[in-house]
């Protein structure tokens, strides 16, 4: 297992890290910056859990070797709450009830994310679009589907 430096910005600030460009963006995520929001469900990029933005787009961390972000942006659930605020998907989704045991819920943040940035007024079936690579056991898609909605218009009434 050779390392090498891999640079890039992490949840809005520079980092450079000695990695095995091989290993995968989401070990990389928790075993180095300890940013364990980021879940480790499948490991096969079916259910979700460790979804992050990278330049932006949702994508599993499972399946992204981490030398592949060098020069890119990846974005955490940890960012969504920097300045110790709560924000708009976060607080949507717990006054629509879209949370439950909480293990898929930073993964469907995230993909609400990506979402809203691409499309700030998006309509049910393009949120179904959104998250249809996201799992979830527990809370219901409809609840969360309602949290996307309202996160849309909280985020567009700002």
């Amino acid at each position: 297992m050779e390392k090498e430096l891999i640079k890039f910005m992490l949840n809005g600030e520079p980092v450079e890290v000695y990695n095995d460009p091989a290993s995968s963006l989401l070990h990389l995520l928790r075993e180095k910056f300890s940013l364990t929001g980021t879940k480790e469900g499948c490991g096969e990029g079916e259910c979700g859990a460790c979804t992050v933005l990278l330049d932006d787009l949702a994508v599993n961390s499972c399946l992204i070797p981490a030398g592949k972000v060098n020069g890119r942006s990846v974005e955490t659930i940890e960012a969504l709450s920097k300045d110790g605020g709560v924000d708009p998907i976060q607080e949507a989704f717990v006054e629509k009830g879209a949370v439950q045991c909480g293990f898929c819920t930073p993964g469907m943040v995230m993909s609400a994310r990506a979402l809203l940035k691409q499309n700030p007024d998006p309509d049910p079936e393009e949120i179904k679009m959104a998250i249809s690579g996201n799992l979830c056991r527990c809370t219901g898609y409809k609840q969360i589907e309602a949290a996307i909605l309202l996160a849309a218009g909280k985020i567009n009434s700002k």
